[in-house]
């Protein structure tokens, strides 16, 4: 048996279909199970519960091998993070209460640095939180996602440009797709491994890449350009974004490009990603 938290979304779910075609019996934790009744359907172990509630958390990690744990989305994150802090605190109690035979938690790229990270901050949280469990504990820290970008790729068909907060667009960062983390999930859940160990799963891609493979699809050319830093709040309130969330990711895109955010932390297992841009994006377009 293995928990696997997140289930309905891309990176839970990928988890959860690669352990059953495996032959493993997966559990899940959710807030309302009628979400999850096609898991339930596929054989799924479905639990109602909320992850700030540490007996609910208990209660479903019990007898598990392996658990995958996750924090929610926060896309308005209080001043200090106090959300994350009390679901990191549930974590807690909830794994002394019922201890799995090892850990799998998703990080991210970054999390490692003291501070500047805006929203990955709460990643920072996680593993700060984690780290001295007594039982094997593995935090995968992906690149950014790829998944991200496909929401550009409207304004691309349209406009022929491609407006990166990372940049310059030559400059590759670090990303990856979801259904790599979820593959890299399931098959740590399944491994052996002793202590703490970190791996860092993606590949090097330039908004200049990104360009380029959203004009594969679109079948039209693309082109990256850089969106004025003097112009990042504007733009982002334009599209919608709620104040709460502007704070906290001019500060994470900052840190990208000043390199704070960045692969090849001493002492981490490096993974590669499979799914390039163009095939996400191509599949989008069929979508």
């Amino acid at each position: 048996m293995f928990f696997v938290s997140g289930i309905t979304g891309h990176v839970g779910g990928t988890a959860a279909r690669q352990l059953l075609e495996e032959g493993r019996t997966v559990r899940a934790l959710v807030r309302d199970p009628r979400k999850a009744a096609a898991w339930s359907q596929k054989g799924v172990d479905v639990r109602q519960g909320d992850f700030n509630d540490p007996a609910a958390v208990a209660a479903a990690l019990e007898g598990v091998e392996g658990a995958y744990l996750m924090l929610p989305p926060f896309f308005t994150p209080a001043p200090g993070f106090p959300e994350a802090k009390a679901i990191v605190e549930s974590f807690r109690e909830a794994l002394r209460q019922a201890p799995p035979r090892r850990l799998v938690a998703l990080s991210s790229v970054g999390a490692h640095q003291p501070g500047g990270l805006g929203m990955i901050t709460a990643c920072r949280l996680l593993e700060e939180g984690l780290r001295d469990l007594p039982f094997p504990t593995a935090f995968v820290r992906p690149g950014s996602f790829l998944e991200n970008y496909t929401r550009s790729l409207e304004v691309a068909a349209a406009s022929g440009w491609f407006d990166s907060f990372l940049q310059p667009a030559d400059r590759p960062f670090p990303m990856t797709a979801t259904e790599d983390i979820g593959r890299e999930v399931a098959r740590l859940l399944v491994g052996g491994w002793s202590g703490t160990k970190v791996v860092e799963l993606g590949s090097p891609v330039s908004p200049d890449d990104l360009a380029r493979a959203m004009g594969e699809a679109l079948g039209r050319p693309v082109r990256a350009r850089a969106i004025p830093r003097a112009q990042w709040e504007a733009s982002l309130a334009a599209r919608g974004m709620p104040p709460g969330f502007i704070r906290p990711f001019v500060e994470m895109e900052d840190a990208y490009n000043a390199g704070w955010i960045a692969f090849g932390v001493p002492g981490t297992e490096s993974v590669a990603g499979t799914i390039t841009p163009a095939q996400l994006f191509a599949q989008a377009r069929r979508a």
